[in-house]
């Protein structure tokens, strides 16, 4: 989960061109496990943007070095929020997406946006 953290944290900092602290993990789920021995990849997207917050996906593979097979083992969305000098939040730019992929990300991005402020009481249901 720390890798996930991490990774996660890296992609939000590339986009923001700033410091960024982790606001919350929505999604976790364990797929396959990790096998002692074998080498794990991540990877990250960030999916969606609002003004100070961004979300970002991670892929967790691993892969049998002894037959180069790789497995899906581990999935999260993780929203991290951008921070000036001061460690106040601070605008960050949009995202824009351009293949089928990243435009589905988005808009599934949204919709989890949009739940995460109706659980916290930021937005009611019937709001965008």
């Amino acid at each position: 989960m720390s890798w996930i953290d991490i990774c996660g944290a890296i992609a939000a900092q590339r986009h923001s061109g700033h410091r960024v602290v982790t606001a919350s993990i929505d999604y976790l789920q364990f797929v396959q496990p990790v096998l002692s021995g074998w080498t794990v990849n991540l990877r990250a997207s960030v999916n969606y943007v609002g003004q100070t917050s961004m979300e970002v996906g991670v892929r967790v593979d691993a892969e049998n070095p002894m037959t180069g097979a790789a497995f899906h083992t581990a999935s999260a969305y993780l929203t991290f929020v951008a921070l000036d000098e001061h460690m106040r939040p601070i605008p960050v730019p949009p995202v824009e997406p351009q293949t089928e992929v990243e435009k589905r990300r988005f808009l599934d991005a949204q919709k989890r946006r949009k739940a995460r402020l109706i659980l916290a009481g930021k937005v009611s249901k019937g709001r965008s």
